[in-house]
């Protein structure tokens, strides 16, 4: 029988710490259990049978190992992260004088630009409900205050009508952490949720007391899932055949503004974002784009 190195035990003790200190799920503690193991075998390999003797250059020639085998920045960045989770433990019970994973970089992770709609298949998805019926009435409105504000779907089922001034264009939206912000509503979405209001939210009331804007079955509002799932229909009936959600219309509504011109700054306002720069990734968009249709357009590039 092959003798258990002091590594090991202090792995094995780490993960009970985990899993009865911390609380983790069973999910979480296989999740390090896995990333541990490869820190593990790495250093048996090296003959490295404590913690103490694993330095800040054999982890960075391990993740550099990992990137050969394919790991991706994400998932090196994940397995970093639960090696400092280990050695600062190993630091708090005095097992190492020193954390090598300390000094180490986080592995980049390119910023995946958001799929979004074109303006003719937004055009295309706001036309496809039947504006004969109640409920078709309501996705119109719905539909339009989504690509007309950037509204995040929560915003949008939390709305109700005292938010709403339309007279002069503006609604109340309650973000994250119920920061709220006035957002403009162009003329298109405020006649269709006038529309929806006059014609169709009485005929949709379940119950005669509701507070929200487009009220669910009950006393509360209709839900994210409903939602998204009216969108999915709808692109789908318009033969758009890839996955559409609710929020891709915020980011349309993000790109296009910016491609007609838009401050940076008002769009960051608009989105509710508290640093420009979760908003500059549309500015990344924005430029993907202009780069594309150059590339398709412009008679040297063809």
């Amino acid at each position: 029988m092959s003798q258990v190195s002091e590594f090991e035990v202090w792995v094995d003790d780490y993960l009970d710490f985990l899993r009865l200190e911390r609380n983790l799920s069973v999910h979480s503690v296989s999740a390090y259990a896995r990333d541990l193991r490869k820190l593990l075998e790495a250093a048996l390999a090296a003959k490295l049978d404590h913690p103490q003797a694993v330095d800040t250059s054999f982890l960075n020639d391990l993740l550099a190992r990992r990137s050969a085998l394919g790991d991706s920045p994400r998932s090196r960045a994940r397995m970093l992260s639960g090696w400092r989770g280990f050695f600062r433990y190993l630091l708090e019970e005095e097992a190492i004088a020193a954390d090598p994973s300390a000094r180490l970089s986080n592995p980049k992770i390119a910023k995946n630009l958001p799929s979004l709609l074109s303006e003719e298949e937004v055009g295309e998805l706001i036309g496809a409900p039947d504006s004969s019926t109640p409920r078709g009435l309501r996705d119109i409105a719905m539909l339009e205050l989504l690509y007309a504000t950037g509204l995040r779907v929560s915003e949008l089922v939390g709305t109700q009508p005292s938010d709403l001034d339309l007279k002069r264009g503006l609604i109340l939206a309650r973000g994250k952490g119920d920061k709220e912000r006035l957002i403009p509503v162009g003329r298109s979405a405020c006649a269709a949720v006038q529309c929806y209001l006059d014609q169709a939210r009485p005929l949709l009331l379940k119950v005669e007391a509701n507070p929200y804007l487009f009220p669910g079955r009950t006393k509360t509002h209709l839900t994210r899932q409903r939602l998204w799932q009216i969108i999915s229909d709808y692109a789908r009936a318009v033969g758009i055949n890839r996955p559409i959600s609710p929020h891709k219309l915020r980011h349309s509504f993000a790109t296009h503004l910016l491609d007609h011109g838009a401050d940076l700054r008002a769009v960051q306002a608009m989105l509710g974002h508290a640093d420009l720069s979760t908003t500059e990734i549309y500015t990344h968009v924005h430029r993907s784009r202009l780069k594309s249709i150059v590339d398709a357009t412009h008679p040297r590039s063809r």
